[in-house]
């Protein structure tokens, strides 16, 4: 067994500039454990997850193994301050599937399987939500997908659904995660052709869907980079989190995202 990495002192968020952020692919495992280590740390703290796991303090799941493990550090601690996995169209077919087939129908996007990787267990130490995190793991898949070919990116934004504060009123998150869903649906939804159906949907239509929410940073971005919805949230159980399910096309990419990646 890979004992756990020890901690890093963390520095002052404002010092943290673009310069002090490293982008890495995991070599090693114990490199793997540093980032389910703070998945672990974000989903069950910040998102309230009940995560089986047979290494307490750990996010372990059995898609880890065949995916690559994408690093954000910060320079000055090497602390591993962002993470996220990819699954790729190769690897999903030794796997037997994707993640988030176990969430939606995704029979609709069979035809891009070929060339669609997955994204999945992205997260940010609760430190260092600055955006300049999100925007280096974006350039790092964006420069990746390039690099194997790939065409599409699927993955999910989730919502927690523990109480939160909108309004100044204390609301139930499931009207949360529907107000974020109708401002989302009419905008930025993918063709009726490749839209998939939930497994286990949240009831969307029975919630307040009239709640003046921002959407999270992850979602925001996903937009920002031309994502498209491709249908309801879904209902997590184990993470209780409403689950978005979106598709990037790098054609898709807006120019001046185009020419700051592709350069």
């Amino acid at each position: 067994m890979i004992p756990a990495p020890r901690a890093a002192p963390l520095i002052s968020t404002d010092r943290v500039k673009k310069s002090n952020i490293v982008t890495t692919w995991a070599k090693r495992q114990s490199e793997v454990r540093e980032a389910q280590k703070l998945r672990y740390e974000v989903f069950t703290d910040d998102m309230g997850a009940i995560l089986p796991t047979h290494i307490p303090g750990f996010d372990i799941d059995d898609f880890d193994e065949y995916c690559e493990h994408l690093l954000v550090r910060d320079r000055e601690t090497w602390q591993v301050i962002g993470t996220c996995r990819v699954l790729t169209p190769a690897q999903a077919q030794l796997a037997g599937r994707t993640y988030i087939e176990g969430e939606f129908d995704l029979s609709p996007l069979q035809p891009l399987r070929e060339h669609m990787a997955e994204l999945g267990r992205s997260c940010v130490h609760k430190d260092y939500r600055n955006g300049m995190v999100i925007r280096a793991l974006s350039k790092a898949l964006i420069s990746f997908m390039i690099l194997k070919k790939l065409s599409y990116l699927i993955g999910c934004v989730s919502i927690p659904m523990n109480m939160s504060l909108a309004s100044n009123k204390r609301v139930c998150s499931g009207d949360v995660a529907a107000s974020i869903w109708r401002q989302v649906r009419d905008r930025h939804m993918v063709e009726t052709h490749y839209q998939v159906r939930p497994r286990f949907p949240l009831p969307v239509d029975c919630l307040d869907q009239s709640l003046k929410i921002d959407p999270p940073p992850l979602l925001k971005g996903y937009l920002r980079l031309g994502a498209k919805v491709l249908g309801k949230p879904a209902w997590d159980p184990h993470f209780n989190t409403a689950d978005l399910p979106m598709l990037l096309q790098i054609t898709d990419l807006p120019s001046r995202y185009r020419k700051h990646f592709l350069r």
